[in-house]
């Protein structure tokens, strides 16, 4: 798995240096939902990705992200008891819809892996909703959900995207 993996971000990191448009980079921040709510406070995360126009309505691509779970600290008297951060490494195909010069609708859809320890990760989707500010900074709101063996790990962030012009 970890060659696979390795094989997918060197591809997807070569593929931005031969490419003249498209490569994305991304970071997104915001609040953990359902499951998750009482054992983290934030969830911050970065992607880089690239997407091709395949007209002037529907652009669709590949991303990679780092995605992470500030645990919440509970203070019990004298003590302090430290949760892990829950962290995934998502990689996706991305399909964005242009319903406006400025707005889009869209998702990521693919597999979150997790990274620490005790974390198999698991089917990640994120519907997105976008406005773009410029001709290369966009920014969405996103539901970000990973379907765990036991649970469903849930957000809703806020994110900012560039978009390099070569």
């Amino acid at each position: 798995m970890k060659k696979v993996l390795t094989i997918f971000v060197f591809a997807l990191l070569s593929l931005g240096s031969y490419a003249q448009e498209g490569m994305k980079i991304g970071i997104h921040g915001g609040l953990p939902l359902d499951e998750f709510q009482d054992q983290l406070s934030l969830v911050a995360g970065v992607d880089l990705g690239y997407r091709w126009g395949l007209s002037e309505i529907v652009d669709l691509g590949v991303m990679v992200g780092f995605v992470n779970g500030f645990p919440e600290k509970y203070d019990r008297d004298l003590f302090a008891e430290d949760l892990p951060n829950i962290q995934f490494m998502p990689l996706a195909a991305s399909v964005r819809i242009w319903t406006s010069n400025s707005f889009s609708l869209g998702a990521d859809v693919g597999q979150a892996i997790g990274i620490n320890d005790g974390n198999d990760g698991g089917l990640y989707y994120r519907p997105t909703i976008g406005y773009l500010m410029g001709a290369q900074t966009e920014v969405n709101l996103s539901y970000t959900g990973i379907k765990l063996d036991d649970a469903t790990w849930t957000t809703l962030t806020l994110g900012v995207l560039y978009t390099f012009d070569f």
